[in-house]
């Protein structure tokens, strides 16, 4: 099964990520803090700490998402509910940074941005609910029970389709 490795994978990644994207905005925040920059006359003090503070929130956001892919690892079962939202808020910000990356810093960030998009995706569709039936494990019922001529629910038997109607000339 590719389940579990591409879930492992999807927790690293994103892990890795969250301590990249907060030391990245967390050098930067210190960059214009050191240089006393200003960006059309905003406060360099007011920059800095924004800087930092986005940092630490996105960092987190993306360890909060490499946290649910890990559990999904680990317990071998979906994300669900909250989980599940975050992991395709992520595949969305990283499609969406995938395309800001492609004009702003050129093919390789782009392609980086593409595959964790597609490594979440997948993640998110080989634990897609199965289908119940005998075939898949689930609960035989009244409904998958095998019947007589007439089939499980009186229909005669057809699994497909009624037969045609009549047509007049």
């Amino acid at each position: 099964m590719v389940r579990r490795p591409v879930a492992w994978i999807v927790a690293v990644v994103l892990l890795v990520e969250a301590v990249g994207i907060a030391a990245v905005n967390w050098f930067l925040g210190v960059v214009v803090d050191r240089q006393d920059m200003s960006l059309a006359g905003l406060d360099p003090d007011t920059m800095s700490t924004s800087s930092k503070i986005g940092g630490v929130v996105f960092g987190l956001y993306f360890a909060a998402c490499g946290v649910v892919a890990l559990l999904v690892a680990v317990r071998d079962r979906p994300p669900a509910g909250l989980g599940r939202v975050l992991l395709v808020s992520a595949a969305v910000v990283h499609a969406l940074l995938g395309a800001f990356a492609w004009g702003l810093m050129g093919w390789p960030a782009f392609l980086y941005m593409v595959v964790v998009l597609a490594l979440i995706v997948l993640l998110l569709m080989t634990y897609d609910r199965p289908a119940a039936g005998p075939a898949r494990g689930g609960p035989v019922g009244p409904r998958d029970a095998p019947a007589g001529p007439e089939g499980p629910r009186g229909d005669g038997g057809s699994p497909v389709s009624p037969p045609p109607a009549p047509t007049t000339p």
